[in-house]
């Protein structure tokens, strides 16, 4: 089912649309209808009035890109050995069997006979060698953290992990591309289209003798793509030109508003937007004041007015989209200054000052901290801005010479806290540290019916403080593609028709 969110702009700034409502998200309307399932794909000749952005200054190798432009394009390109759906499902694809050992530290996977665009087989080895090379990618590397070994073992990849994991299918919606192609500029998929570029023209193909068959939101045999660079340039595609989808982060500087009519959909990025107190803090220390700390957080204004509505306000460390987020839960650690107000004057700390520390290259971070300033100082404090540069940000953490840190980073799809814990993974800054609570996030990963405690505690111990996660605006031409359904980190998401328990080989 769709979930969709549509804003039409029209001369008198209207707001209208439809799509469907989501458990957690009541901002998106109505509903499109059921277009699940297999179907056949589009034939030969057929025209569909159709254009996308492509930057050619980006990276389009899969494990490279880092540019939202590029990235829409991927999904029609590439598959996975999963894929994940908005509702934080996987989906089976390149995967037709997979098992996994009682304690859910092995799990092999089998391959679907599927062919990249040029006709060849996808073997094991391109999958293991896919797998590798992601993870040691900016993009892919940091939800491959627990993973031991990836092998190719008679005919099946087998993926051994240092801790249980019972969602590892989550983390697999990983780009698979050809074991000699790795580091190819445009390396071949086994999607239904392939990229091609003859000088100045770039166009997807689709694939005529594609693997499998399924319904797309797209079908025109040809789509070509239009060149866009700067915000400005993809706007005016937008806008004048008739490209009929662009995707853009409200979270970026490189954000563009549009005044055209559109469709508005959401796909989360995983970004997620925190705040970490400073053990060694004279304000923070007190756990009174990191516990009531959530409380003078106002989410929903710094949601919509930074990050264009389109970001979720979160009180715990998930996506409200994902389901292991506890509404009942998330209420308790809301939005309710009068009650930090009131642990500041019962800790007779008025008029203390207190610094937050964020990333001063990162403008929409920095008005964010901006906000959270007056909202502390409506508290009783007194707040002061730290803007530290990207490239010095690392090394003023670890001085720690600060009370607050207003940070971000890209949560994997099974949510994983773990490297906020541990002793020594990447999040630990301000003394984070904790091992009861690095253990709770792999407990979580063994059965996610932890999850609930892990929250639950990590809010009472109150140094890190979840403020919202961030998605990606996804602007259509109205009516071009009503069979949208974008998923994170897949624009163009589509389903086989198949689930988890289909693919599962039960012993």
């Amino acid at each position: 089912m769709k979930r969709i969110f549509i804003i039409v702009l029209c001369v008198a700034m209207l707001l209208c649309g439809c799509g469907v409502q989501n458990a957690g998200d009541p901002t998106m309307p109505t509903y499109f209808g059921d277009t699940d399932g297999i179907q056949p794909g589009g034939t030969d000749n057929t025209v569909q009035a159709l254009s996308l952005i492509y930057d050619p200054t980006g990276q389009m190798n899969p494990y490279q890109c880092e540019n939202t432009a590029n990235r829409a394009l991927l999904s029609l390109v590439y598959q996975g050995l999963f894929s994940v759906n908005r509702d934080y499902e996987a989906e089976p694809v390149l995967c037709k069997q997979y098992s996994v050992t009682p304690d859910l530290k092995t799990y092999t996977f089998y391959l679907e006979e599927a062919c990249f665009s040029d006709g060849t087989r996808v073997t094991p080895n391109d999958v293991a060698a896919s797998l590798n090379e992601a993870m040691e990618s900016n993009w892919y590397g940091g939800r491959l953290q627990q993973v031991r070994s990836i092998s190719v073992v008679s005919a099946g990849i087998e993926i051994q992990l240092k801790t249980p994991m019972a969602e590892l299918p989550l983390l697999l919606d990983i780009p698979i591309v050809k074991e000699t192609e790795l580091k190819a500029d445009r390396p071949l998929g086994t999607g239904p289209y392939r990229l091609e570029i003859n000088g100045q023209e770039a166009y997807l193909r689709r694939q005529s003798a594609w693997w499998c068959k399924a319904q797309l939101p797209v079908y025109g045999d040809v789509i070509p793509l239009v060149k866009g660079e700067t915000p400005a340039e993809i706007r005016d595609a937008f806008e004048f030109d008739g490209v009929s989808l662009v995707v853009s982060d409200p979270g970026s500087d490189r954000y563009a508003d549009y005044r055209s009519d559109y469709e508005l959909w959401s796909a989360e990025n995983g970004k997620f937007l925190y705040l970490v107190c400073n053990e060694k803090s004279k304000i923070f220390s007190d756990p009174a004041i990191r516990r009531a700390l959530t409380h003078a957080i106002d989410r929903e204004l710094l949601a919509e007015t930074y990050y264009q509505g389109i970001a979720r306000p979160a009180s715990l460390p998930a996506s409200p989209l994902s389901p292991w987020y506890n509404s009942s839960l998330a209420q308790r650690y809301s939005y309710a200054p009068e009650l930090f107000a009131e642990a500041v004057a019962n800790a007779q700390l008025e008029d203390n000052s207190v610094t937050i520390l964020l990333n001063g290259d990162d403008v929409v971070r920095h008005r964010a901290g901006l906000a959270i300033a007056d909202m502390l100082r409506a508290g009783g404090l007194k707040v002061s801005i730290i803007k530290s540069s990207a490239e010095d940000l690392v090394e003023n953490l670890q001085y720690a010479e600060y009370d607050l840190y207003l940070g971000q980073t890209k949560l994997s799809a099974n949510m994983d806290i773990s490297a906020f814990f541990g002793t020594y993974t990447s999040l630990n800054y301000g003394g984070l540290a904790d091992p009861a609570l690095y253990q709770m996030s792999l407990d979580a990963m063994t059965n996610a019916g932890n999850f609930y405690k892990l929250y639950q505690s990590v809010m009472e111990e109150g140094q890190l403080c979840p403020i919202l996660f961030q998605s990606d605006a996804v602007f259509v031409q109205r009516g071009a593609l009503p069979d949208l359904a974008p998923a994170r980190d897949g624009i163009f998401h589509y389903s086989l028709g198949r689930t988890l328990e289909d693919a599962l080989i039960k012993e």
